[in-house]
């Protein structure tokens, strides 16, 4: 413990996600206007990261401009993304567990039903909530927001078609791409919004499919297949890779996999989609093996192509201007989030490193913390993974498959929720916890946890590989009881010694 803390020491101010300067630069605050006024930094996007480095650079004193093309703030995250799937998730939650939980508990209904214009209604209103608050921090921060379709002209000008259908062109010193991404196609497949839908679409349905088919099995198509499951679909998913979600650790998707089966969703690996027929009543997918070989069909009311997301540069002229992008379209930039062109940077989904909308608002924060002369880093290794299904999985470091590959010696400690006092009382115990920790130095690699709120008790896990602890360091730390963190605390123990409760 006492090495730890000299540790944490040594490293307050040099390691982890973001690592700042004492540099006490300063620049004068003023209101951005579009036109012939030049601002410090432009934002394009005001999604996750360009919202957050706009109100990070109007906070450091940096005269500033966001520009954004839906009308809304939040981006797709928080408009047709993170936000509103989470509501529906929760929604959903609560009518299966009204369903079939809350009688255990001596709380009985006659009938449950779903009202799914109400439900649809909490949703829109949590967004639209949001978004105005978004705006109000804008005002806040004395960011100017321009409303309209940003494109370079220059690397120091950005023409913006507005949405009330004018034109200004806005100017910055330094100009930030903060587009974000959309959703990947799939070739032979067109999304219609109404049968075939994306993400945005699923978000949206009127009403709830008999079938739904859900092709891809990353993060987003569990998600959104594990709420229409629960409010009565019978959903199937199709993946074309050997395994669902193949960035989680192996032993944790193994289980995780047998949960949503037990939920009776259900799974076709290994599998492809090759044609697409929606003449009649019900969409027709043709389907053989990855590897080719039989074809066969399957039916569904609503398909959801969920295959991922591609960088948005669309139409932004980068060309015009010379950026560099990579060959699936992601913007090239070093370490300072610049590109090749001078005063032009880059962030979020539109460079290389994770898709989500918590490494985007890191991005935005050291970019523009370095444009402002200060030192800072995101160490992308430390930004955490979650799956909100229930139970949710959370992540952060290595998985073993990983740590394996890189051939260190290492242990491992796990716990089941089934032996967590909390979990067991409020009887929602499936899951565990699996630490990765060095053999020689216990310093921990990884955290996988399985189970419910698996997504707010990962950030220990974040903290304590952030300042380079040991299992035993975590052990050793006094959690309250009773909490399910203390399934994280037990596997530490597990991971360098012995647990107490199993």
């Amino acid at each position: 413990m006492a090495m730890a803390l000299a540790r944490r020491s040594k490293n307050l101010y040099s390691c982890g996600v973001l690592r700042y300067s004492l540099s006490l630069t300063s620049f004068s605050r003023g209101f951005a206007s579009a036109g012939s006024d030049e601002n410090d930094v432009v934002v394009i996007g005001g999604g996750p990261g360009g919202y957050v480095a706009a109100i990070k650079a109007a906070q450091l004193g940096l005269k500033t401009t966001c520009i954004e093309k839906r009308g809304t703030l939040g981006g797709t995250c928080l408009n047709v993304g993170c936000i509103p799937s989470k509501a529906l998730l929760h929604s959903s939650h609560m009518y299966h567990e009204a369903k079939h939980s809350f009688a255990s508990h001596g709380v009985k209904f006659p009938s449950v039903e779903v009202d799914l214009p109400a439900m649809m209604g909490q949703k829109d209103k949590a967004v639209a909530n949001l978004t105005r608050g978004i705006e109000g921090l804008f005002k806040k921060n004395k960011v100017n927001y321009v409303k309209g379709y940003g494109k370079f002209i220059s690397p120091s000008e950005v023409s913006v078609d507005t949405i009330e259908g004018g034109n200004a062109v806005v100017k910055g010193k330094n100009i930030i791409i903060a587009t974000g991404s959309d959703v990947k196609s799939l070739p032979g497949i067109t999304i219609d919004e109404k049968r075939i839908v994306s993400s945005t679409g699923a978000l949206a349905l009127s009403e709830i499919p008999k079938k739904l088919v859900v092709v891809g099995a990353g993060y987003i198509g569990l998600e959104m297949g594990s709420v229409w499951a629960r409010l009565g679909s019978e959903v199937t998913v199709v993946e074309f890779a050997p395994d669902i979600v193949p960035t989680m650790d192996g032993e944790i998707r193994k289980q995780f996999q047998r949960a949503l089966e037990k939920q009776k969703m259900k799974f076709m690996v290994k599998t492809k989609v090759a044609g697409v027929d929606t003449s009649g009543d019900l969409v027709k997918l043709t389907l053989e093996p990855a590897a080719g070989g039989e074809q066969s069909t399957l039916e569904a009311d609503v398909v959801l192509v969920s295959a991922g997301r591609s960088p948005f540069t669309a139409g932004l002229g980068l060309d015009k201007i010379g950026v560099e992008t990579d060959k699936i379209g992601r913007i090239l930039v070093n370490e300072k989030f610049s590109t090749n062109v001078s005063g032009v940077y880059a962030i979020g989904d539109v460079i290389p490193g994770p898709m989500l909308a918590h490494k985007a608002e890191e991005d935005g924060v050291a970019c523009v913390e370095m444009i402002a002369g200060k030192a800072a880093h995101v160490d992308y290794d430390m930004v955490p993974g979650v799956v909100y299904t229930h139970p949710e999985v959370a992540s952060v470091g290595k998985t073993e498959e990983q740590v394996k590959a890189l051939g260190v010696e290492y242990c491992v400690g796990k716990f089941p929720l089934l032996a967590n006092s909390r979990a067991k009382a409020i009887d929602d115990a499936e899951g565990l916890v699996k630490i990765l920790a060095e053999k020689e130095t216990d310093k921990i690699l990884g955290v996988h946890i399985f189970g419910p709120n698996a997504g707010e008790l990962i950030h220990e896990a974040v903290l304590a590989l952030h300042y380079g602890a040991s299992s035993e360091d975590i052990a050793r730390t006094c959690h309250a009881h009773p909490t399910m963190s203390e399934a994280l605390k037990e596997a530490a123990m597990a991971t360098y010694d012995k647990p107490i409760h199993i």
